[in-house]
């Protein structure tokens, strides 16, 4: 079997396309609210690494500034890895906004926010669209791109939550998007283990918000695409808060295994775990 996810004919082995659009709009509605409610402490409290309260919601502007076509990235330096520049250039723009008041990045990201909103509510789901590195695809369909995108603002509010206390935000529609979005990374993750064909690999997340995913080895690599079997070779059953945290390295592969239920084959268990669905 080819190792390949991307020699797939076509982007079929990314499964079934799933459609944020809708999302975007009570996305920011609880990033402002959220935001609005904070005492003037809670802005220092560390939300994401060295990263502040105040530094995540100022990368959120810089990205929503980003896919509205407003770039601030320079360009890649000499020898400098797509994922060392995204995070040089987060960090410049953060540093350049150091000084930003809360009211004024409350009120740039409400207003950015909701023309991003609008401009992917009439996005064409089909079209070609940036890159999805974690996925394994470039291009990558807009479907898969704006989930993408949808995930990483969910992602900033839950830290910006957990900094100042707060569980994670149990909305289910939006966990289960992010989930399912999540779990595309799967045939990429699997891209360097061999298998037979047919083999299956299950990811259960238990919960309101979970579901249940199933890649499997084909000639071409493995695939989303594929009817799943009623008894896959590995399963890997975990609860929806370890999860988003497990694809977003929040929590250690190691420590998500040892929380996971696994049934069948450790070694593809061990691997399924390896997911990352956030450049890292």
């Amino acid at each position: 079997m080819s190792p390949q996810a991307s020699g797939v004919s076509g982007i079929s082995w990314l499964g079934n396309p799933i459609d944020a659009r809708a999302l975007f709009g009570p996305e920011l509605r609880s990033l402002l609210d959220t935001l609005r409610g904070l005492t003037p402490s809670d802005w220092s409290r560390t939300a994401a690494g060295r990263w502040t309260v105040r530094d995540v919601a100022a990368h959120l502007l810089g990205d929503y500034y980003g896919r509205l076509g407003h770039s601030y990235r320079s360009g890649f330096a000499d020898g400098e890895t797509l994922e060392a520049f995204i995070h040089r250039t987060n960090q410049e723009w953060v540093e350049l906004h150091a000084d930003d008041s809360p009211a004024s990045l409350i009120s740039a990201l409400a207003a950015a926010g909701t023309q991003l909103a609008q401009r992917f509510a009439t996005a064409n789901l089909d079209a070609a669209a940036l890159g999805v590195s974690w996925a394994g695809v470039d291009p990558a369909p807009a479907w898969l791109d704006i989930a993408r995108e949808f995930t990483e603002h969910w992602t900033h509010r839950q830290q910006i939550r957990h900094a100042i206390g707060r569980d994670t935000d149990p909305e289910p529609r939006a966990l289960a998007m992010v989930l399912d979005t999540f779990m595309r990374a799967m045939p990429h993750t699997l891209r360097r283990t061999s298998a037979p064909i047919g083999v299956q690999v299950q990811v259960i997340a238990e919960g309101p918000a979970g579901g249940s995913w199933t890649v499997t080895a084909t000639a071409d690599g493995w695939s989303l695409a594929e009817a799943p079997s009623s008894r896959p070779t590995a399963a890997v059953l975990l609860d929806t808060e370890t999860v988003w945290r497990l694809c977003t390295r929040n929590i250690d592969p190691a420590d998500a295994l040892a929380r996971a239920h696994v049934q069948g084959d450790r070694r593809l268990a061990e691997t399924a775990c390896q997911i990352v669905s956030i450049i890292y």
